[in-house]
């Protein structure tokens, strides 16, 4: 056995077996052992952020690590955008990193790199194997760091002799610690702040957001009166008819600073104090009011639904508490596509136990009022902030949960950035509907050119904006892949084609040209 064929079995008998790999010639004994052992399931991307959104994907639905293969220096750093997005979503990811053999280093050959060095800022446990013989041992050691309490990323750097050279066999992973409870001096100090009175936000994320947090927290808040919300970007919420519907806070300072300045308290569960995304001219980084007092009940790692019972029990609250919600109405729409009429078609659509993943961006800031209404689903978000994130997430998604719809909404542009997802899609099988919404620009940045107070752009600045000349042709572009895909102008349009696609198994594709 070689110390390829080592880490392979012992990665399986960790329990990761599924591997993203755009694997390059170091990585090749790896490869090999993959047709030995029985027990990994090893899915290819064409490009390496596809490889490593995937990853955080699968993690965020299944809740254990899978592991990538990546070739070099060049081949970790084209994955670190989206391994970026997969650190802030806390998920737990085994990167193999192939290197040139330990004596072959030194030469200075075109691929060599400091592989550490880049897998540092987005890697909590980062290691380099020095012989064959230790291979095994460092793979069961990543394992159990990506499935660490809290789950972190993990980078084993492999130099390509001590994957062909001969191995002692496989290593057992250590037992990992179990999530951490919760204060319980901080949940006592939390309920002082609810029982004192005085306007007081509970601010969720993380597994505080899971149906079961959620119905506590309503209890909560019918109990005291206290608000409760989501960050503005969350790794994972459970929403739909039924569930505890929550608004987050807004992205835009403008909006966000009215939305927070009536409160006296912030409790923090999982969540971060609220900041602005980016620092804008005579704008404040800090969203909430001068004053305010700001509480952490539970970091990353604790265990928060439980933290949120011993609340519930402090505050005297019942599951009766929780008030009742309506929801918006929504109804099939008709006429021209706008926000209002693809929200309204997207809540429709949505069937039960969906997965939907959500880089829709300025398209889709109004989605989240009409999609309380849809059938019970999931709704996963862009934690880091770097584009290029949803389809690699759908498509690991889709491979943790072969049984759920998938429905991934995203921007051109920042569609363009992974699409080669839609690839590994097909050849999966995979069951993933993407909406394309084509507005043939950078909306985002277009926002943010007056946020920052810029002036008015020109025409080299607007060049810099738009998405036009020539215009992307995304049924094309899909047909290119192997998805089939249609174009929608109308809302009655993509009604037809959101039917069509929930529907049927596989992989679609809609352009929605706004």
């Amino acid at each position: 056995m070689n110390g390829a064929e080592s880490l392979v079995r012992t990665l399986v008998k960790g329990g990761v077996d599924v591997c993203f790999a755009n694997p390059g010639t170091s990585e090749m004994h790896f490869v090999a052992a993959l047709d030995r052992v029985e027990g990994m399931r090893c899915v290819l991307g064409l490009f390496e952020g596809v490889v490593t959104g995937a990853a955080d994907g699968y993690f965020r639905m299944k809740g254990t690590p899978a592991c990538t293969l990546l070739h070099l220096g060049p081949g970790l750093a084209n994955g670190l955008a989206n391994l970026h997005n997969a650190r802030k979503a806390n998920s737990g990811i085994v990167n193999i990193v192939g290197q040139h053999a330990v004596y072959h280093i030194g030469y200075n050959a075109p691929l060599t790199s400091d592989i550490e060095g880049l897998a540092r800022p987005m890697s909590a446990w980062v290691r380099t194997s020095p012989d064959s013989k230790s291979v095994a041992a460092d793979g069961a050691a990543a394992v159990a760091a990506a499935k660490g309490s809290p789950p972190q990323i993990a980078t084993l750097i492999l130099p390509a002799d001590t994957a062909w050279n001969e191995a002692d066999g496989i290593a057992m992973v250590p037992e990992t610690s179990q999530r951490t409870s919760y204060s319980s001096q901080a949940v006592e100090t939390a309920a002082k702040f609810l029982r004192g009175g005085g306007e007081t936000l509970l601010l969720l994320t993380g597994r505080a957001l899971t149906e079961q947090g959620l119905a506590l927290a309503a209890g909560i808040a019918g109990k005291t009166g206290c608000k409760v919300m989501g960050q503005t970007y969350n790794a994972r919420m459970a929403r739909g008819r039924g569930r505890f519907f929550i608004e987050r806070i807004p992205y835009v300072i403008e909006q966000a600073l009215p939305v927070l300045r009536p409160f006296r308290t912030i409790i923090l569960v999982e969540a971060d104090d609220p900041v602005a995304f980016f620092a804008y001219p005579d704008k404040p980084s800090l969203l909430k009011p001068e004053g305010c007092d700001v509480h952490r009940m539970t970091a990353n790692g604790e265990n928060s639904v439980a933290a949120l019972e011993a609340l519930a029990g402090a505050v005297g609250a019942r599951p009766q508490d929780a008030k009742p919600q309506k929801p918006m109405d929504i109804a099939w729409p008709t006429g021209p596509l706008n926000h209002a009429s693809v929200a309204q078609a997207i809540a429709m659509a949505i069937p039960e136990n969906a997965i939907v993943v959500d880089e829709s961006i300025t398209t889709g800031r109004g989605f989240f009022p009409p999609t309380a209404a849809s059938a019970p689903h999931d709704w996963l978000q862009n934690m880091g902030g770097s584009i290029g994130f949803s389809t690699p997430v759908a498509t690991g998604a889709a491979v943790a949960c072969p049984d759920r719809k998938v429905i991934c909404l995203v921007g051109d542009g920042s569609a363009m950035y992974t699409l080669q997802s839609l690839w590994t899609q097909v050849r999966e099988g995979l069951d993933v509907t993407t909406i394309v919404f084509s507005n043939r620009m950078y909306q985002i940045l277009r926002g943010e050119f007056d946020g920052v107070g810029a002036g008015e752009p020109g025409k080299r600045a607007m060049d810099m904006l738009s998405l036009d000349r020539p215009t992307l042709d995304w049924v094309s572009l899909a047909r290119g892949m192997g998805v089939p895909g249609r174009a929608v102008t109308s809302a009655d349009d993509l009604n037809k084609a959101l039917a069509e696609a929930m529907a049927e198994k596989g992989p679609r594709l809609i352009e929605a040209q706004m």
